[in-house]
């Protein structure tokens, strides 16, 4: 099969042929028809992740089951399918009850073992992991959920708690943020979009955000409080820097709740984040790590009713090969909405 392959980490990523993959006893084998280009998987071309090389990146992807482990029982080859990027092991305690974001023995495809920049992926823990795709929903938009749309909606539905009526900061609009913003709408917040892009915040204000933000080099906690007469209610970075990570705490009212969506790269060993504020002002500092599967069916019921429409947020759909020379600069391309390939291409 063709595949996006890393030999080195930052080394030029190529698109070869390489062995198709096997089933795994417990898992399957699913025919990519789309996969998601996420700054994950530029942390994970960076070194930021421990990988084994040569590796595929990709974690984000839909597709048809085409081979079935003798252990899976709930589907069949045919079947539509999307995954979360953490696939559980289904046996302990977390798994069992519906927590299997936090699985101590998680597979993540495109991390733990070769990803979904490729023709087909293997999956583990097909009975514990994989959610049917609909008919109606195409594939570009279900590859979509596997991460950042259902790790904002989690984020801020699970996480955040949001309420109706309560002011929701989220910094960065890309495609976790841009999620985000729908999401926290949807619930009721009233959304500040932060982001250094006219054109992503442009689309932030098409899905809803109240206000938004130039993230170039002002005072970005001091015009929320301004806004919203104190600070948010709620605040995601869904960038992952130690800027972002600051500006969206800052910018909480007291007792208020930051979620830290986006990957912190460490700094001279760890990130610095301002902790004084988080003690002074007892503010909740909050991780969220995706959404397992038993948590879907809600996300897709608000699909399926139209209050959520997570294809809105599909920007372009590209190639293997224009995804190979994309991914080495992704921390830096200005994108508006999730980058979605087509290894068919």
């Amino acid at each position: 099969m063709r595949a996006v392959v890393i030999d080195a980490v930052r080394g030029r990523p190529e698109v070869r042929d390489v062995a198709e993959p096997m089933a795994p006893p417990d898992g399957v084998v699913v025919r990519v028809m789309a996969t998601g280009l996420c700054r994950s998987d530029w942390h994970a071309w960076a070194g930021h992740d421990e990988i084994e090389l040569p590796h595929v990146p990709g974690h984000e992807l839909a597709g048809v089951v085409v081979a079935v482990g003798p252990g899976v029982r709930r589907w069949r080859t045919g079947d539509r399918v999307t995954v979360p990027f953490v696939c559980g092991c289904g046996r302990c305690d977390w798994c069992r009850s519906g927590d299997a974001q936090v699985c101590p023995d998680q597979e993540q495809p495109g991390f733990t073992h070769w990803g979904s920049f490729a023709e087909y992926v293997a999956l583990h823990g097909a009975d514990t992991n994989l959610v049917a795709v609909p008919e109606h929903v195409d594939f570009a938009t279900a590859a979509g959920l596997g991460c950042r749309f259902a790790t904002a909606y989690r984020a801020l539905a699970h996480r955040g708690r949001v309420a109706p009526g309560e002011w929701v900061t989220v910094v960065g609009a890309g495609g976790v943020g841009l999620s985000a913003v729908m999401v926290a709408r949807a619930l009721g917040g009233r959304v500040i979009a932060v982001d250094r892009s006219p054109e992503a915040l442009a689309v932030a204000r098409e899905l809803g955000a109240e206000h938004t933000l130039r993230a170039d080099g002002t005072d970005i906690a001091a015009s929320v409080a301004d806004l919203t007469g104190g600070g948010c209610h709620v605040a995601v970075d869904a960038v992952g820097s130690e800027q972002t990570c600051a500006d969206a705490l800052l910018s909480l009212r007291r007792r208020g709740r930051h979620v830290q969506i986006g990957l912190l790269p460490p700094v001279d060993g760890h990130p610095r984040v301002p902790m004084a504020r988080v003690i002074g002002w007892e503010l909740d500092l909050l991780g969220s790590h995706g959404m397992a599967a038993a948590d879907y069916p809600a996300m897709m019921s608000l699909i399926a009713q139209g209050a959520l429409q997570p294809q809105r947020l599909v920007e372009r759909t590209i190639g293997l090969e224009e995804a190979a020379a994309l991914l080495p600069v992704f921390d830096r391309a200005k994108v508006a909405g999730m980058t979605m390939i087509d290894p068919r291409r």
